[in-house]
């Protein structure tokens, strides 16, 4: 199965070149840990998934990058091909001149339907050079104007488009002491919008990864760069390909140790369901051994009950109400979306 990444904004972009990095880094890897067949059969399944062949042997990514502003795609294409290693297709791209000014409006209202044909041609482009299209990856922050509102556009282009594909989002989640001032409005907006449209939501906090950079990494001055790296490793792990210790093609989903205790999970989900491991013999990127948890639990809790609460205040007082306004997101927009965000949290405080 494939898996097309759609890249938005600058940082969808920034985090989507080091995600192929990282994917590429260890497909070309060199591994003792398992045999030659069992290293052939998880080289050939991952280049399947996130890329594509062409006649010179590099590696092209299945990949659509797409920002209203030229600089950061133009940077991310040329690193590709200098690696030597791997590069994007330089057709695949779409960018314009004027960015979206950190206004979610802008970028859902204005930029996602004047561009949606070309946005989309590209994407079905990329779909179908895919024998097997297992699904969409879309890569974009929650805080500024083109991840975040044209990425919700998009999303909602893909689900319409490909009512059958699985559609993972990733989102990054602002700093708490983030620059954009309407970052918790945009957040808001972008969240309630994806809860509609997206199969899953895999989530990345700027704080968490910052203090894995410092207290973990023991890294002193830390970088967006510093921060994506450990994303992109985290997101290469999840998608690392998982046979069974044979080399075959099935999954081994043998539950783990305490994970099966009935006490972690909410009392209507059997325990059995409730966790799977998935396993390969094949290591990740140099490890002898690793693991990765993907968990859909009350983590997010406080950090999204933060977000809706300050947007709540800001909304209450009217305050940049305007500049939503004038690109056609009325207020009753708006308490649509906090009623959407609301029903979540009640959901997910009485698991």
């Amino acid at each position: 199965m494939s898996i097309v990444t759609v890249q938005l904004g600058q940082c969808g972009n920034q985090i989507g070149h080091e995600v192929f990095n990282t994917l590429c880094s260890d497909i070309c890897g060199t591994h003792g840990l398992c045999s030659k067949k069992e290293n052939e059969s998880y080289h050939d399944s991952c280049k399947e998934r996130f890329f594509c062949e062409e006649e010179s042997g590099v590696p092209v990514a299945r990949a659509v990058l797409v920002d209203m502003e030229p600089k950061v795609i133009s940077q991310t294409l040329s690193m590709a091909a200098r690696s030597g290693h791997w590069k994007y297709n330089s057709q695949a791209h779409f960018c314009q001149k004027q960015g979206s000014g950190n206004n979610w409006a802008n970028g859902y209202s204005v930029h996602g339907p004047r561009h949606k044909e070309a946005i989309m041609n590209l994407v079905q482009k990329e779909a179908e050079k895919c024998d097997r299209l297992g699904g969409f990856f879309t890569i974009m922050s929650m805080a500024g104007g083109t991840g975040s509102g044209l990425g919700a556009f998009v999303t909602q282009c893909l689900r319409d488009a490909f009512p059958t594909s699985f559609i993972l989002n990733h989102v990054i989640w602002p700093y708490g002491t983030g620059e954009v001032i309407v970052q918790n409005y945009n957040s808001v907006l972008t969240l309630s919008h994806l809860y509609q449209s997206s199969d899953a939501l895999l989530v990345h906090e700027n704080d968490v990864i910052h203090k894995i950079c410092a207290q973990l990494m023991n890294i002193k001055q830390i970088s967006f760069r510093d921060v994506n790296q450990v994303i992109a490793h985290q997101l290469g792990s999840v998608f690392q390909p998982a046979h069974t210790a044979g080399g075959g093609s099935g999954y081994s989903r043998n539950p783990l140790g305490s994970f099966q205790d009935p006490s972690l999970y909410t009392s209507w989900l059997n325990p059995q369901d409730a966790f799977n491991a998935w396993k390969t013999p094949r290591a990740f990127n140099k490890y002898e051994k690793s693991a990765a948890l993907v968990s859909n639990s009350q983590f997010l809790l406080k950090p999204l009950d933060s977000i809706v609460g300050k947007a709540w205040n800001m909304f209450a007082s009217k305050a940049y109400i305007h500049q939503y306004t004038k690109f056609g997101i009325q207020e009753e927009d708006f308490l649509d979306c906090f009623t959407t965000l609301e029903q979540v949290i009640s959901s997910y405080t009485n698991l």
